[in-house]
């Protein structure tokens, strides 16, 4: 990939191979991700620069994942060895759900653009028949989606954040998708885990937009003329030229303070 005298297509088609064995988010989650953060170009296919940002971004994930996962094993190893051969479910929900690791907050624009992208697959997906199931009403299946397509609807709206009262439905609407699938073959879960999967990739950016918006209030905090990484990159800045580097981001810039004249 960063074999520069080969042809910047087969370098691209490298690159989301490499998402392919190691896409934190899932493959097309992730790819959104890093088309998004490897800024100013979105086609990775015609920026060299580009393409190199998002093989960065996606390298550091994985060296934090792999260091994860090797603190994991050690302190796996220590607990087997004091009688504990299960892990806890919070241990392992690193492995089971979407999550961008490192010791950083993932990028807000980021994390927008892959809810986007998989909502976009979400409305598109075939909607489940109600002979799959006679003893789930259809009424339920189609409130669960409306619900789950109003959150994604307000994520986005909201640039990445998601009220409480919001958030609360959310997770109500994630329990109630997961009610209904079934262990093990089960014609309806074809329907449903696709559901569940964007729920909980969902739920993890709204999540995490929690801890940006506070470091990002601090940066701002400490730098009052200091722009907002949504502004000028195309998220619906409120001036058709990008000029206002905070009218998009909902934390916006800090105030600066008026200094009296002496």
């Amino acid at each position: 990939m960063r074999d520069e005298r080969l042809p910047l297509v087969r370098r691209h088609a490298a690159l989301r191979c490499a998402v392919g064995d190691y896409g934190p988010l899932g493959f097309n989650a992730t790819w959104a991700y890093l088309r998004a953060t490897a800024c100013p170009a979105p086609d990775l296919r015609r920026d060299s620069a580009a393409l190199l940002r998002a093989l960065g971004t996606l390298e550091e994930s994985r060296a934090a994942h792999l260091a994860e996962m090797d603190a994991f094993a050690a302190r796996r190893r220590v607990e087997k060895a004091a009688g504990r051969r299960t892990p806890r479910a919070s241990d392992t929900a690193a492995l089971r759900f979407p999550r961008w690791p490192g010791s950083a907050p993932p990028s807000r624009l980021g994390l927008i653009a892959a809810v986007a992208n998989r909502r976009s697959a979400f409305q598109r997906f075939p909607y489940p028949d109600e002979t799959l199931s006679p003893d789930v009403e259809v009424r339920q299946l189609a409130n669960l989606h409306a619900r789950l397509e109003d959150c994604a609807a307000s994520y986005l709206k909201a640039l990445g954040r998601l009220e409480q009262p919001a958030a609360a439905e959310l997770t109500d609407t994630v329990h109630g998708i997961r009610s209904l699938t079934r262990p093990g073959y089960s014609p309806l879960n074809m329907y449903l885990l696709p559901w569940l999967r964007f729920a909980n990739l969902l739920t993890y950016a709204a999540g995490a937009s929690f801890a940006i918006e506070h470091l990002h209030q601090q940066y701002l905090d400490k730098n009052p003329g200091g722009y907002c990484g949504l502004g000028g990159t195309g998220v619906k800045p409120s001036d058709p030229f990008g000029t206002n580097w905070g009218a998009s981001c909902p934390t916006g810039i800090a105030s600066v303070p008026e200094v009296a004249d002496k």
